[in-house]
C-alpha cells in the first residue's frame, strides 16, 4: 500500500473560509468544476460539422461533508447572521494533507448558502453523524 505522505496532492482535509468566518475543517469536498456552456449551429450548406459555438461558463455547487464536530456551530452561526439578507461573499476552500500542510486552494467569489443538512438522529442508527453544506459561486477569484 501506498504512503498517503508520498504523494502531496492527497488530500484529507478541506479548511473552509466565508468572508472572515472560518468555518472549520470538512472532510469531503465535491463538485468544484466549471463547464463551458455550448450553442450549435448548422450552417446551410455545410454537412460536415455542427459549430459549436461558446456561450458562458457555468459552476457547479460545491458540497462540503464532515462528521458532526464542535465546528458544525460555526456553520449554524453563520446561516443564522444572514436571516433575512442574504448577500454574496468571498469564500477560500483549501486542501490540506495528512500533515496539516496546505496543498492547494480555491478562491470563490458570489458564494450563497444554497443547503445545509444535518444529521439523521436515531438511536437504531449505527452511523456517523455528518453535515453538508452546499454553496453556489460565481466562479473562481
Amino acid at each position: 500500500m501506498a504512503d498517503p505522505n508520498a504523494d502531496p496532492a492527497v488530500a484529507h482535509r478541506f479548511k473552509v473560509s466565508i468572508d472572515g468566518h472560518e468555518l472549520g475543517v470538512f472532510t469531503g469536498c465535491d463538485g468544484l468544476g466549471v463547464e463551458v456552456v455550448l450553442e450549435q449551429r448548422e450552417e446551410g450548406g455545410n454537412n460536415e460539422f455542427v459549430h459549436q459555438l461558446p456561450v458562458r461558463l457555468k459552476y457547479t455547487n460545491v458540497k462540503l461533508t464532515r462528521p458532526v464536530d464542535e465546528d458544525s456551530e460555526k456553520v449554524a452561526k453563520w446561516l443564522k447572521e444572514m436571516q433575512g439578507t442574504i448577500t454574496r461573499a468571498s469564500a477560500e476552500i483549501t486542501a490540506v494533507g495528512t500533515d496539516a500542510k496546505r496543498i492547494t486552494s480555491w478562491k470563490l467569489k458570489g458564494v450563497i448558502p444554497v443547503r445545509w443538512q444535518g444529521p439523521s438522529l436515531g438511536a437504531e442508527n449505527n452511523k456517523v453523524a455528518t453535515e453538508t453544506l452546499e454553496l453556489a459561486h460565481h466562479g473562481f477569484l
